[in-house]
This record gives structure tokens, C-alpha cells and sequence, in this order.
């Protein structure tokens, strides 16, 4: 066979729940033998029952399992060497009949993490001749390979370039009336436009300084009418070209880079509110998915409607709607008043059929008519990712907002996320939709949000 050439890749679990595929593109078409130990199929097997991505993950990882031939099963004095293969996937699951490593509840995951690690010791022994690798994503196990002299690997694809973005560029053109700006093709200007110069600062020779943003090719500059008649208004450069891409109405889909504090959440929902005032839209749809909803899915249940199981959740979606709803409320002595407050959310949902979904809660569902808030989605994986724009129609639009600053997924990191997936992809042109990407880079929530940020944020 071909894997007489080539490698042994001894697998961590979570080299599976970041994406079934992996086992595959380590396969390289069956040159390569990829190994299991014994203690990843039970971690896999205890996460088939999370509803959420990890439980996808982990059931796609026995429909595998279960359409897998057996080739022989190898006994040796202290272990054992189950084969198997799948169309050109050769899997072996080693199991040994006792570890050096005893079972402590307490630090169950290292104590899983040794047990992996004594299987990889193992498989060194057993496929001497051959180069055997150690591939997970966490560094912690890792490192524990390397102590007992394992060659480690994280994923090959997990470390690619994130690309340098120039959402909003600065021309110098020649003093000229305002009128001649307004939809002229941006060619002409720049010579050097891209598909990601999703915004621009026009500065004329005689001082005058104009801001517009890119719809194919052509410029639509920001005026002082833009955000007439909405109590959430943009406060900075940033957020109006943001405001001003989503209250178009012209881009199929919206991706937001922000940091804390930026606004990027309650801007989406006061233009979402707009959109659906002017009838464009039926209903907005907010999609959160944080490292709770992945992880904790299971054990909260996740029972449709029951708010009180979701309330931690539920926390940012209510944080601004109340804003929005303070906003709104005319006296003030109502806003301080919690009732007055609370009616006011309640009128706002009603009002723009406001509909939250947890990404396990997708499969099956078209959404249609709606304004589609992907939060958090840097905790999102390019599988949740596209599972929940294949179930957006075309009477959809899309915003997808997070911060790599932040990612709370174990799976994941600011290479591989769903969120900078999309950011990748604005780098080119799609036939089939429109696409506009800004990074907020400027905390406005308050004197807290910008102190953390000067005194905390490290230079990446």
C-alpha cells in the first residue's frame, strides 16, 4: 500500500470537532495512516449527544466510523491494533489494556490528554520505520509530546496568512464639484481599486474632504440625510460607513471586524429596525454563537422557547434592546422606570418580529424575508458558518459580526474562524452576491471600554 511512503498521524480529538475533514486532508488519499486512541473515541463518543457544532462533529465522526470495513485486528502483549478503511482513509484505533496514567475526575481532560499521549509513544514503537506525528490543536497536549520525544503537529491549515485589508482607502484627486463624484466610477480616481476598498476618504486639493462607499464600481457618498429619523446614530467614520453599507440595502452580505465596545451589535440592529420599517424585510433574525452555546447546549437542553434555560445567552440581545428601547422612551422618567422599559422590548419584538436561533436550531429551516445578525461569529466554524447561510433565500441579508480579538472557541483560532473566513473571501469578486467588510476599530461604549483598551490591548 501507499502508506508504506508515507506518514503516521496519531490524532487528537479535537482535531475532529474542528472539522471531519481534517481526517481526510491528513489521509493525503490513503498515503498516510491516520490513528486514533482509544480515549479520543470515547471523548467523541461522550460529545455525540451536544447539540450544537461539537455534536455534529463528533455524530459525522461514527457515520464514518460506521461505514468503515474491517481489515484485521493486530493483538500484541499489552494492546491492540484495530484496522479498518474507508474508500482510501486507512484508520487504525489502538487501545492498551492498561496506562500508566490513572483516571483523576478532577483533571479528567489532562488525564485524557496523557493517555493520547502514551498511545502516540506507542504507535512509534509500532510503526517503527515510518514518521510518526502527534496532531493536535492544543498546545498543552502537545507539549506533553514533546516531553516524552513525540514529533507534534498542529493542523497544516491551521496557521495560513490572514491578508492584509484595506477597507477604507485615501485618495488625493483634483478640486472638482461635488456633483461629478456622485455615482462616477471609482476607476477613474484609482487606478488601483480592489474589491476589498470598500470605503473611501476624497480629499480635494482645495481642502474639502468627501467619504463614500463602493457599490460595483461606483461611489455613493455619505451626506448629512443618511441616518435622518434613527435614535442609534453612527458616531464615527468607521460606524457611518458600516451604517451607511447596511441602510443601502444593496449588499447581500454585511462582515463586521470590531473590537469591544464598538457598537457593531446595536448598529446592526437600529439599521436592521429601519429596514424593516421601510418594508424590505419581514422579521430580523439573530444568530449568537459563543462558546456557551456550543459547549453548554446539552445541558441546558436546548428547549425551543424556554427563556429562562437561555437567559445567559440571552443577555446581549436584551443589553441592546434596552438601550434601544431608552432610546425610544421619550421622558425620562420612563427610561429609569423598569416596567416602562421592559414593555418597550417587548414592543420592540413584536413590532420587528424579532426571532433568536442557536445554530443547532438551523438544520432543516429556510429563513426567508428577514435580516440575518450572525453574532460572535468568531466562535463559529466555516461548517456552522455555512450551515447557516445555506439556509438564507434570496429575500435575505446577512450581517455577520465578531472580533478576533476574542474567541472563546477551544476549536478554533483567528486563522480558521468563520468570521475570518468571510473576511478572506472580500478579497475577491462573487457573481452570485455583494459583499462589504469594515473593521471598527474605535471603542464607543464608554470611559471602561477605552481605558481596557489602552491599558490591555497588545499589539498582534
Amino acid at each position: 500500500m501507499k502508506n508504506k511512503q508515507g506518514k503516521v498521524y496519531v490524532v487528537d480529538t479535537n482535531v475532529v470537532l474542528n472539522d471531519i475533514q481534517n481526517i481526510f486532508r491528513l489521509s493525503e488519499g490513503g498515503n498516510n495512516i491516520i490513528v486514533f486512541p482509544e480515549t479520543v473515541l470515547i471523548e467523541l463518543e461522550d460529545k455525540k449527544k451536544i447539540l450544537g457544532e461539537i455534536g455534529y462533529q463528533a455524530r459525522e465522526f461514527a457515520r464514518l466510523l460506521a461505514r468503515a470495513k474491517v481489515k484485521e485486528a493486530d493483538h500484541k502483549e499489552g494492546y491492540k491494533v484495530a484496522k479498518f478503511f474507508i474508500d482510501s482513509v486507512i484508520i487504525h484505533i489502538i487501545s492498551k489494556d492498561s496506562y500508566e496514567t490513572d483516571i483523576d475526575k478532577a483533571y479528567m481532560s489532562e488525564s485524557n490528554d496523557k493517555r493520547i499521549i502514551e498511545i502516540a509513544a506507542l504507535a512509534q514503537q509500532y510503526y517503527k520505520g515510518m514518521k510518526t506525528i502527534f496532531v493536535s490543536l492544543d498546545v498543552y497536549a502537545r507539549t506533553f509530546g514533546m516531553l516524552k520525544n513525540i514529533k507534534t503537529e498542529t493542523l497544516h491549515d491551521d496557521r495560513p496568512e490572514v491578508p492584509e485589508f484595506e477597507f477604507i482607502k485615501t485618495l488625493t484627486i483634483e478640486t472638482m464639484h461635488v456633483k461629478k463624484l456622485i455615482h462616477a466610477d471609482i476607476r477613474n480616481f484609482d487606478p488601483d481599486y480592489k474589491p476589498d476598498n470598500f470605503a473611501y476618504i476624497l480629499e480635494m486639493e482645495d481642502g474639502n474632504t468627501y467619504h463614500a462607499i463602493i457599490q460595483n464600481g461606483r461611489i455613493e457618498l455619505l451626506d448629512g440625510n443618511d441616518f435622518r429619523g434613527i435614535k442609534i446614530k453612527p458616531m464615527n467614520l468607521q460606524q457611518k460607513f458600516y451604517m451607511k453599507a447596511m441602510l443601502s440595502n444593496f449588499y447581500d452580505l454585511i462582515v463586521i471586524d470590531a473590537k469591544a465596545g464598538s457598537g457593531k451589535t446595536l448598529l446592526a440592529f437600529a439599521a436592521a429596525m429601519k429596514l424593516v420599517e421601510k418594508k424590505h424585510y419581514d422579521k430580523i433574525i439573530y444568530v449568537r454563537n459563543s462558546i456557551e452555546s456550543l459547549d453548554k447546549g446539552a445541558d441546558v437542553g436546548y428547549l425551543a422557547g424556554n427563556d429562562e434555560k437561555f437567559r445567559i445567552y440571552n443577555m446581549a440581545l436584551n443589553d441592546t434592546l434596552e438601550h434601544i428601547a431608552k432610546k425610544l422612551l421619550k421622558r425620562k422618567t420612563n427610561r429609569d422606570d423598569i416596567h416602562a422599559v421592559e414593555n418597550k422590548i417587548l414592543e420592540l419584538i413584536g413590532k420587528y418580529r424579532i426571532e433568536k436561533l442557536w445554530p443547532g436550531e438551523a438544520r432543516g429551516r429556510t429563513l426567508s424575508d428577514a435580516v440575518v445578525i450572525l453574532d460572535e461569529w468568531q466562535n463559529s466554524s466555516e461548517k456552522t458558518t455555512q450551515l447557516i447561510l445555506s439556509r438564507l433565500d434570496n429575500t435575505c441579508t446577512a450581517i455577520v459580526i465578531g472580533s478576533n480579538r476574542q474567541i472563546d472557541n477551544f476549536y478554533l483560532n483567528k486563522y480558521n474562524n468563520g468570521l475570518t473566513s468571510l473576511l478572506k473571501e472580500t478579497k475577491k469578486e462573487h457573481p452570485d452576491l455583494k459583499m462589504f467588510a469594515m473593521e471598527l476599530s474605535e471603542a464607543v461604549r464608554g470611559k471602561y471600554a477605552q481605558f481596557s483598551e489602552r491599558v490591555f490591548e497588545k499589539k498582534q
